[in-house]
């Protein structure tokens, strides 16, 4: 007797603690009776009739994470894996849908996206798969956000996080874009010595033009010197024959001097003997002679040219009026 009644009261007490559950935080029960869809519980402690009803499942509340892989090809025919991740979670008005309509939502999800990712894929270029990967996403969410809502689920985000071509598709756009960057140091390199170049021209151009400007200066104040040199020599008795012929001579002189004064200077002068200073004088001289006489001849021809001429005018004048006197 005493030990039905232990047994009796152990099962009452079973019985007792099997009536009461607990929900967890973001979590809805699914509660049955005989078979029978009853209620929905949400987080908290509950109670059930033992025996009667029952726990049919528990669903999760929480944002969800699925990462689906497609390989897929695009419209320039190269084959990519895409990455795309899918988070979701069940509404919390429409658990009985999430629960009861569909049994593999994963598989559901991953369906849509093979489905969206390969109608518009290949309607790009790879190039343009890079680029508009968000224009993928969008769709994939639109699409899955009008499947899935009848489900009792919604698409919080769809993010393509991966895009990987083939190896050698890899390797032959790295060598695409190391080429391209090469051509474009050589662009720049180039244009770096164009402007080396330029800049040189430019200062060589103005170092010309001021050392022109330099000897022109000097040449324009040694004849200064020159002409005040032979005005002071005038002043004392000597022609101005004589004059040039002693500059001439001392700027030789000079000129030797400088030479000799280099110690370092491999320069030979042939002839240069003692007389050859008195030589290359006499020489000027009779020069300056020479030509003073042959301007003074050009000068007497031209004056008689211009005699003859007006001689002639003046004779042809009144020849005309006399020719009947000689006739005669």
């Amino acid at each position: 007797m005493n030990i039905t009644l232990i047994i009796l009261l152990v099962f009452g007490l079973f019985i007792l603690l099997s009536s009461f559950f607990t929900v967890k935080q973001q979590t809805a029960v699914v509660v049955e009776r005989f078979g029978k869809f009853l209620s929905i519980r949400q987080s908290g402690l509950h109670l059930k009739i033992p025996l009667i009803d029952r726990i049919a499942g528990r669903v999760n509340l929480k944002i969800q994470q699925l990462d689906v892989i497609i390989e897929t090809k695009t419209k320039d025919n190269v084959f990519v894996k895409l990455k795309v991740s899918v988070q979701f979670m069940v509404i919390k008005e429409t658990v009985y849908d999430a629960f009861y309509k569909l049994e593999y939502p994963h598989d559901q999800i991953t369906s849509y996206v093979f489905d969206v990712v390969r109608a518009e894929v290949p309607k790009l270029k790879l190039d343009d798969v890079f680029e508009r990967k968000d224009d993928i996403a969008i769709a994939v969410k639109r699409e899955l956000n009008e499947a899935m809502t009848t489900y009792g689920y919604t698409i919080i985000n769809t993010l393509v996080t991966d895009i990987d071509p083939d190896i050698q598709v890899k390797n032959a756009m790295n060598r695409i874009n190391a080429a391209d960057r090469e051509k474009t140091v050589a662009e720049f390199e180039a244009e770096a010595s164009r402007i080396r170049i330029v800049a040189k021209a430019e200062a060589e151009a103005e170092s010309k033009r001021l050392q022109g400007q330099g000897i022109a200066n000097q040449r324009r104040e040694i004849a200064k010197g020159l002409v005040e040199s032979v005005d002071v020599l005038n002043r004392v008795g000597i022609n101005s024959q004589e004059a040039s012929a002693l500059i001439v001579v001392t700027q030789h002189y000079d000129t030797l001097q400088a030479i000799g004064a280099d110690a370092n200077s491999n320069l030979i002068l042939l002839p240069n003997s003692p007389q050859a200073g008195s030589d290359m004088l006499n020489n000027m001289i009779a020069s300056f002679s020479a030509s003073n006489q042959v301007g003074e001849m050009m000068k007497n021809k031209n004056g008689k040219r211009s005699t003859r001429k007006e001689d002639t005018t003046d004779y042809q004048l009144p020849e005309t009026p006399e020719t009947p006197d000689n006739e005669e």
